[in-house]
């Protein structure tokens, strides 16, 4: 089984991420923590990324695919995984089906938590109030500015990644705003859907 969650920060792509590693077996693949872990293990394509992110440059597509590709290689992927945070763009993801199929690989489905924007932003002013009241810091991430040009920015990329995986037959949306059990059970019933069309 192999998955993407796209989402706004906030969305519950985590937990419902954690929830599908835990049930399935597969694993959940994050970039950052991909890019992270090819640096610290001294590959050949970690050590190109290191000079990259030591210049103060983002990846390249191409670079980042070739991490993931290496990533997917792995055994504990072997039975399928989920995407987190790639792709971002068309050209992404289109880079991403090339090697999956050089792999004789496809993706399962792409399911979007379509969420309202302002409810998510409440949730987050809520949370940064909370964090205040109890004399907490406030993660620089979940600062209510942060949020918004981070839910601004998703909005601008996902408006692109949908008709391209629509028009693959492979886009799927949940209502992010129902609860995370609701969540759970619509994901998975797009899920069964899939392995029996499959």
């Amino acid at each position: 089984m192999r998955l993407i969650l796209l989402g706004p920060p906030g969305a519950g792509k985590g937990t419902q991420a954690e929830r599908l590693v835990e049930k399935h077996g597969i694993v959940q693949l994050s970039t950052g923590d991909m890019l992270r872990a090819a640096v610290a293990a001294g590959s050949p394509v970690g050590l190109e990324a290191k000079d990259v992110m030591a210049r103060g440059e983002l990846c390249s597509d191409g670079l980042v695919v070739k991490i993931v590709a290496d990533r997917i290689d792995e055994p504990d992927a072997k039975k399928g995984f989920i995407l987190d945070g790639f792709p971002r763009t068309v050209a992404q993801a289109e880079a991403l089906e090339r090697m999956l199929e050089e792999k004789d690989l496809r993706l399962d489905a792409v399911i979007e938590l379509v969420v309202d924007d302002n409810a998510l932003l409440a949730r987050v002013e809520g949370r940064a109030r909370d964090a205040a009241a109890a004399g907490k810091p406030l993660r620089p991430d979940d600062a209510p500015e942060t949020v918004r040009k981070r839910i601004a920015d998703f909005n601008r990329v996902t408006s692109q990644l949908r008709p391209f995986y629509e028009s693959k037959g492979l886009h799927a949306t949940v209502d992010g705003m129902a609860s995370i059990d609701e969540v759970t059970e619509q994901i998975e019933a797009i899920l069964s859907e899939t392995v029996s069309a499959g």
